[in-house]
């Protein structure tokens, strides 16, 4: 028979022993609990209103540049297509290759306006954009006129290879969206960021306003009529045109008209209001200018 007092013992052995398992088995378990809760990111707090728009206006530029390596392999490609002569593979190249850097400019500008997004990797991400845009743009620069005159095919390869080269500095957004929960957190915000998003979705600026109907040339489409240098005709695609001693090929496209002659190019962007003067031989003023073609006023 046990004596009362050993029971006693034993039981208060036997409460240490399960109490002792229990506290093992819990100590265990809150460890494990708390390898799992660290393991777990802590919510990242609401990025600002600054940082999202940052975000959002590089996804916006990464779309744009991605846009622009696209057409500029379609268009290489439907140069090198094409046939020889002013109207085609020469063409082609020449409008190519004058409208390379504005695109590219564009882009840098839009980088350039942004204010400091906060995170210093973003801003890192964004200085090197703009370095990379600018070297870009300034070799695009010095290709024109020369590489569209000498020698039109190779110049737009060289061309095509500079647009090539603009893809994103390391690390790149996606690495900081992994990197910063602050700036994934802005990247989901981002309506730009969303995927399939197209540049159409969403707000942009007004595009400059159409001139309209164009209004009536007071010579029509007769050319001739410049010949001492006072005309105002339509001109529509490319034409050449004799103008008070002055040999011009005219090439009007949606958004520009470009004047060549000689070894001098000469390039108006716009609806209208454009003024291109050759010396004191001729002056010409874009009067109006939409899709179908542009009313062009020359004058000695």
């Amino acid at each position: 028979m046990f004596k009362t007092g050993s029971v006693g013992v034993v039981a208060a052995g036997l409460v240490l022993v399960l109490s002792g398992c229990g506290g093992a088995d819990e100590k265990a378990g809150g460890a494990k609990g708390e390898s799992t809760a660290s393991a777990k990111p802590a919510s990242a707090r609401p990025p600002s209103k600054k940082l999202v728009k940052w975000v959002g206006a590089m996804c916006a530029s990464t779309t744009a540049l991605k846009n622009i390596r696209k057409d500029s392999t379609k268009d290489v490609a439907e140069i090198q297509n094409a046939g020889e002569g002013m109207e085609t593979a020469d063409f082609l190249a020449f409008s190519y290759i004058s409208g390379a850097s504005s695109k590219v400019r564009e882009v840098e500008g839009d980088l350039a306006e942004l204010a400091p997004s906060g995170p210093p990797a973003a801003d890192r991400l964004q200085a090197a954009w703009l370095k990379k845009l600018g070297d870009v743009g300034t070799k695009l620069d010095e290709v024109f006129p020369t590489a569209a005159l000498d020698d039109p095919k190779s110049g737009a390869e060289d061309v095509d290879k500079l647009i090539q080269s603009l893809t994103s500095p390391e690390p790149g957004l996606t690495a900081l969206t992994k990197k910063d929960r602050e700036v994934a957190a802005a990247h989901e915000r981002a309506e730009q960021c969303a995927p399939g998003w197209k540049p159409d979705e969403t707000t942009q600026s007004p595009a400059p306003a159409s001139s309209g109907p164009l209004p009536k040339a007071a010579d029509g489409k007769k050319t001739g009529a410049c010949a001492d240098g006072t005309c105002e005709v339509l001109v529509t695609g490319t034409k050449d045109i004799a103008a008070n001693g002055l040999n011009l090929h005219v090439t009007v496209a949606k958004d520009s008209v470009t004047f060549r002659t000689g070894g001098s190019v000469m390039q108006l962007g716009g609806s209208g209001g454009g003024v291109a003067e050759f010396g004191d031989d001729l002056t010409i003023t874009v009067v109006a200018q939409n899709e179908d073609g542009a009313v062009l006023k020359f004058r000695p």
